[in-house]
């Protein structure tokens, strides 16, 4: 799995290349110029600290002698920097050192700034296409995979990420250079010293490495933690009023400290791993530096095999080197981190849809003859059949009852004809076309749907009723509220038309949202209208003015009516009972009382 994250964060920058290549030259210059920038800081405490003339003598003897590549290394910079008098050294040295910095310093900020560039757009770009795939995935995976969890990874996870494919991906290629820069420069100084100090490397690497395994699992728990924790707010926030009425406060407060506990007892650790790598780092380099510090100071002061120039530039470059080691550590736990919520990532962006519409599926915008079910049979992942071998039509202009007990399936039906979920075997037609063979926006297009839960926005009266189209008259907006009977109690609000309505309209009364529904439907204009148990949650003033709406909705269109209250279907031009998934009865609400069967006795309960 780690490769293919690997491939695939490489595959998302890969558009930004040119950006990608403007950064790595300039990280290129700004490694040479900070390793010019501390042989140059060595020379100038060795130009203070010596004799000048004794320095001239030792450059004049540079100039006939067969040069190594450090005595050469030192020609050049004293060409570069030495001069006549003492002051005028310094000077040259000084405003050398002050270029140097300046140059290293803006090639940083081109660096840094290139890649704030690539990594805000891969975020939003990976946000963008979490958000789009969410739209085309089925209803069936929302019904598994709860709302806080994804809301976890969109938020915290693709945060994560932005670290990983920004600044961290990066120096996992800048660093390593640097540091091959400056151990290049402790060789060409003294071989002897720096295989000592070569060890640090090696050793300090497999530390990081360890540490940042066992980041990358913990990391991946506490993505999952911090999403069962926004779960648990989510569900508490949509279900204060049942915490408040059952008095269950304590039992949630309990619950959510639970978690909350455990949470913090999975960062708590993954901070002492991570808090743990710079100490660590830095205390094997301070016992490599003394070391080191012990055996070149003999080399100077007691066997004069090296010269305190070289030492002083050693000592400055492996004291250097440490800082990359740090950062590059780091950077292994950010990036640890960060594939632990690409792998998160990656698992939704993978999953596939289940409704998938073909390469050559055809446009419908006009429903003509009838919808018909062929031998529909239909279950959830892993779970019993919920309707067996049903067949039934729907013709146009007609109005089709189905009725039930409870579990009967009638609902899935309503899913089942917009194609929230797709059949497990038989077919559902439009027309004699089988709905997996039409556009989904444009068969889409033609439907109503009422359901008994009412979807609205927290946004105002006039977006919720005209949600989704681009294009409408405010005559045709009053008339469709009128004909919902929600004109009188909008223009009794506040701002009218513009009034918020609060989350899932929470400032309405449940006959007012489900009237808003009712105008929303009445807008489209639909051919085809499903109710789906559209009156069942009101009270029965509520329902008698929902239920006036909905006979002037239901005229000259083709309805499906899903209902538990009869006395709503016995009208219909046809009513089919169903129980335990399959159609027992069908006919007109006289011919099925004197049937005598399921639907007589439903009918017999609710009004004796």
């Amino acid at each position: 799995m780690s490769n293919g994250i690997y491939l695939r964060l490489g595959k998302l920058i890969l558009p930004y290349w040119p950006i990608l290549l403007i950064s790595t030259i300039s990280a290129l210059i700004y490694v040479a110029f900070n390793g010019l920038s501390i042989w140059l800081t060595a020379s100038l405490i060795n130009n203070i600290l010596n004799d000048f003339e004794q320095l001239l003598v030792n450059h004049r003897s540079l100039s006939t002698d067969f040069l190594s590549i450090n005595e050469q290394l030192k020609y050049w910079t004293n060409e570069l920097i030495l001069r006549d008098t003492p002051k005028e050294t310094l000077k040259i040295l000084c405003l050398t050192i002050l270029f140097v910095f300046i140059v290293k310093n803006l090639f940083l900020y081109i660096k840094n700034i290139s890649l704030t560039y690539i990594q805000f757009n891969l975020i939003t770009e990976i946000r963008n296409k979490l958000y789009h795939h969410f739209h085309n995935l089925s209803l069936s995976f929302f019904d598994k995979t709860r709302s806080g969890e994804l809301t976890s990874i969109v938020v915290t996870d693709v945060s994560n990420m932005r670290v990983a494919l920004g600044s961290s991906f990066h120096k996992v290629f800048v660093e390593p250079i640097n540091i091959l820069v400056f151990i290049v420069l402790l060789f060409v100084i003294n071989m002897k010293l720096a295989l000592w100090a070569i060890i640090i490397v090696p050793l300090t690497g497999s530390i990081i490495f360890w540490i940042g395994r066992s980041i990358r699992r913990k990391s991946k728990r506490t993505a999952k933690q911090i999403a069962e924790i926004m779960n648990i707010l989510t569900e508490i926030l949509n279900s204060i009023r049942l915490v408040k009425a059952f008095g269950t406060e304590d039992y949630e407060k309990k619950k959510f400290e639970r978690e909350q506990n455990q949470y913090y007892n999975l960062i708590l650790r993954r901070a002492w791993l991570r808090l743990t790598t710079s100490p660590i780092t830095e205390t094997i380099g301070a016992i490599i530096g003394v070391f080191l510090l012990w055996v070149g100071g003999l080399d100077v002061l007691v066997y004069k095999t090296m010269s305190s120039e070289d030492f002083i530039r050693f000592i400055l470059i492996l004291f250097s080197v440490l800082g990359p080691i740090r950062m590059l550590g780091s950077v292994s736990v950010k990036l640890q981190k960060g594939f632990a919520s690409a792998e998160r990532v990656f698992s939704i962006l993978d999953t596939p849809s289940t409704i998938k519409e073909r390469p050559n599926a055809k446009v419908v915008d006009s429903f003509n003859n009838e919808i018909k079910f062929n031998k529909v049979s239909f279950s959830y992942e892993e779970s019993e059949p919920i309707l067996s071998d049903l067949s039934f039509s729907i013709p146009k202009g007609k109005v089709i009852a189905i009725v039930g007990p409870s579990g009967a399936g009638k609902s899935t039906i309503a899913d089942l004809i917009p194609r929230f979920y797709d059949v497990t075997s038989g077919s559902i037609a439009i027309d004699g076309n089988d709905i997996k063979d039409l556009k989904i926006d444009g068969f889409r297009s033609m439907m109503g749907i009422v359901t008994q839960e009412t979807i609205l926005l927290d946004h105002t009266i006039e977006f919720n009723i005209t949600y989704g189209l681009k294009k409408y008259s405010q005559d045709i907006l009053f008339s469709a509220a009128k004909a919902a009977h929600a004109l009188d109690f909008i223009n009794k609000m506040p701002n009218g038309f513009n009034t918020i309505i609060g989350e899932k309209g929470v400032k309405l009364s449940g006959g007012q949202r489900q009237r808003l529904v009712i105008a929303r439907a009445i807008m489209r204009n639909p051919p085809i209208l499903i109710l789906d148990e559209a009156t069942s949650a009101l009270d029965t003033k509520s329902e008698r003015i929902v239920q006036q709406a909905l006979d002037i909705l239901i005229e000259n269109r083709t309805v499906l009516v899903i209902a538990h209250r009869l006395s709503t279907v016995t009208k219909a031009d046809k009513i089919i009972v169903m129980d335990k998934g399959k159609i027992i009865e069908m006919g007109t609400h006289d011919e099925l009382i004197k049937h005598n069967g399921l639907y007589s006795n439903l009918y017999n309960i609710q009004f004796t």
